[in-house]
């Protein structure tokens, strides 16, 4: 099985199945057809935008009404669990969607490969996101950073890390981290194949399975909680993880997993100018976009000071933009310095990074 085929589930195909048959009955067959960038309505005074989004309700909310407050445009939103690219081939040119907002630069790319969104070019965008995280033909955009780190026990001294340490007989039983084919892990992976290339990548992901304390298997706060219950000594999780479990109520189960953990930034030791790997959340203008020129006032206010200070402060994630003001815990991390290599150079890698987790058994 390969990676690709890991992302789609029954019920998207389903709804994509359903919603394609419900647009034969009204007589509005669903068409690969294009909209190009002329065709696509001007921007109105006010108007609306269409957003479809994987992103949780209570996160992305406080940023769509502080657009509307700011700019009068309505922002009508689709929250989309599963089966975005299903859903948006299914309703072809009649898609209401201007903007769509995931997580993780595969899925974002994988729109792009089908054929679902359309380059736009802003001044503004490409100003305030650095050149590796945007795609250059402008067809997606970063809007905010998840470093993935090392969660290590408070009681252990470690200043500097390397994800390659991760592989060294010194951490034998020591390590904890989520399935492999999940794909925050993945996106790792492929980043470490675009460094040290597939062979060094498999003999290090053998020499990281070896180490593990347990099953790769669990979310990442797991990774916390299995620090805290003594399972294990160090784990590779996202960052923002820690800013939620470090401000849950106090008391709660969460809040001592966060209270047991420091976080120590890795780097890739063979990659001349270092950094830590990153992934995104991000967005891109849909092909058929109405709104087009509303769409991308949209996503040049997602990069604003003040948007991109609420997206740190509501998910603890990375602002994309430098000099932002960060939520205290993400601030307590220290400078971020990223991983230089252009994500989509990464996103190369995925089927790689998923058949090798699979030659080497990391999940068994």
């Amino acid at each position: 099985m390969t990676s690709r085929h890991r992302f789609k589930t029954p019920a998207a195909s389903l709804f994509a199945a359903a919603l394609a048959l419900c647009l034969s009955a009204c007589g509005r067959e669903p068409s690969s057809a294009g909209t190009d960038a002329a065709a696509a309505a001007p921007a109105q005074p006010g108007g609306a935008v269409t957003l479809y989004t994987t992103r949780e309700p209570g996160l992305v909310q406080p940023l769509l009404d502080a657009f509307t407050a700011e700019t009068g445009t309505r922002v009508d939103t689709v929250f989309v669990r599963d089966g975005l690219a299903e859903r948006l081939r299914a309703e072809g040119e009649r898609s209401p969607a201007d903007v769509l907002m995931t997580v993780d630069t595969g899925n974002l790319l994988d729109l792009v490969d089908a054929g679902l969104t359309q380059p736009i070019a802003s001044p503004v965008l490409d100003q305030a996101i650095p050149a590796h995280l945007r795609d250059p033909q402008g067809q997606w955009y970063a809007l905010s950073l998840r470093d993935r780190i090392l969660y290590v026990d408070n009681d252990l001294a470690l200043d500097g890390f390397a994800y390659e340490d991760l592989a060294k007989p010194e951490w034998k039983g020591r390590v904890c981290i989520r399935s492999g084919q999940h794909p925050y892990n993945t996106s790792l992976i492929a980043a470490m194949i675009a460094h040290q290339g597939e062979a060094a990548t498999e003999q290090w992901l053998r020499g990281v399975k070896a180490n593990l304390a347990r099953k790769a298997a669990g979310g990442d706060r797991e990774v916390a909680r299995d620090i805290l219950g003594g399972i294990c000594d160090i784990g590779i999780a996202n960052a923002y993880y820690v800013g939620r479990m470090k401000n849950a109520e106090p008391g709660s189960e969460q809040h001592q997993w966060g209270e047991a953990i420091k976080v120590v930034r890795p780097v890739f030791a063979g990659a001349p100018d270092g950094g830590t790997h990153v992934n995104i959340s991000g967005a891109a203008v849909a092909r058929h976009a109405p709104n087009r020129d509303n769409a991308v006032r949209l996503l040049e206010y997602l990069v604003s000071d003040q948007a991109q200070s609420l997206y740190a402060r509501a998910n603890y994630e990375y602002p994309v933009k430098a000099g932002v003001e960060l939520d205290p815990v993400v601030a307590s991390f220290g400078p971020l310095k990223v991983d230089p290599l252009p994500l989509a150079e990464i996103a190369r890698h995925r089927r790689q990074a998923s058949e090798l987790v699979d030659r080497v058994g990391f999940d068994q």
